[in-house]
C-alpha cells in the first residue's frame, strides 16, 4: 500500500527533487506547499498519511507547523528537514509532545526519509 505525502519547503527546486526522490521510493505526493498556511489548506484537502515539513519557513515556524500537522485527526506522521545538518540537534519538547523526527535535505536520496515516512 502507497503512503500519501505533503511535501512543505519554500524553495521550489527543493520541492521538486523531493518529490522525484519520495515517488521513487513508492510514496505517492499528493500536495506540495510553499509555506505553512497552504499546508495546513492542503493537509485538509488531501489528508495525507505523511508530511515533510522545512524547518525555515516564511510564514511561521516549521516546526509549530509540524506538531500542528501531527495532530490532525487522522494523525499523519511528520518528519522534520533543513539544510543544516545539526537542527535536528536543537529540536528537544519539554511540553509533553514526543519528538518529531528529523532528516537533513543533504540526506534525502539515502534511502532514509522514505523509511521515516513511512515508519508507524
Amino acid at each position: 500500500m502507497s503512503r500519501s505525502v505533503l511535501i512543505v519547503d519554500d524553495d521550489p527546486t527543493f520541492l521538486s527533487l523531493a518529490t522525484r526522490v519520495l515517488t521513487q521510493s513508492g510514496l505517492e505526493v499528493v500536495a506540495t506547499a510553499g509555506d505553512a498556511a497552504s499546508a495546513v489548506s492542503a493537509a485538509g484537502d488531501t489528508k495525507p498519511d505523511c508530511a515533510l515539513v522545512d524547518l525555515g519557513l516564511p510564514d511561521r515556524e516549521g516546526v509549530d507547523l509540524a506538531y500542528e500537522l501531527a495532530e490532525l485527526p487522522w494523525r499523519p506522521r511528520v518528519v522534520l528537514t533543513s539544510t543544516d545538518s545539526d537542527a535536528g540537534l536543537g529540536l528537544n519538547v519539554s511540553d509533553g509532545r514526543p519528538r518529531l523526527p528529523f532528516i537533513a535535505k543533504e540526506d534525502l536520496a539515502n534511502g532514509e526519509l522514505a523509511s521515516l515516512l513511512a515508519a508507524w
